[in-house]
């Protein structure tokens, strides 16, 4: 690859892959915190994860706040490896919990009574590693405050 080739991706690379990973993050967040988007909103959300997955209050609680705060902190690159280890980590309960069972691919026909595999979990949390491992790049917030 050209040496101009190679800065132009380490400019962007990582804004590429915050933009979707903030977007995506940001709106399940909402959906679990606010009710948008067709979602539970705080109440419905806490209850469902206790009933149906058994997972604590506390937890669900840190989960709301990885997707949606650590969302809104991978999009403007602000506390992006906190974020992006907020969201690895509720990646790999997803896995664990809900989608391991389904094997690895997605249900792509929608079957009814089947769940998703394991596919895009582990796209989602390739990101948020990359990030973790890489930080925010040129463009995100952690530059200008951190002066970084």
């Amino acid at each position: 690859m050209a040496k101009g080739n190679f800065e132009i991706s380490n400019l962007i690379g990582p804004l590429m892959l915050r933009l979707p990973l903030g977007l995506i993050f940001m709106a399940h967040g909402s959906q679990k915190l606010l009710g948008l988007f067709g979602g539970q909103g705080l109440t419905g959300t806490l209850k469902s994860f206790e009933e149906k997955m058994g997972i604590p209050p506390i937890f669900t609680l840190l989960a709301i706040l990885a997707e949606f705060g650590g969302g809104f902190g991978i999009l403007t690159g602000f506390l992006t490896r906190l974020s992006a280890a907020g969201i690895a980590g509720v990646m790999l309960v997803a896995i664990y919990k809900v989608h391991w069972v389904n094997g690895f691919f997605l249900n792509s026909a929608c079957l009814a009574g089947r769940g998703h595999g394991i596919e895009y979990n582990v796209a989602l949390l390739g990101m948020a590693l990359y990030l973790l491992i890489a930080g925010g790049g040129r463009w995100c917030l952690d530059r200008l405050v951190f002066k970084g």
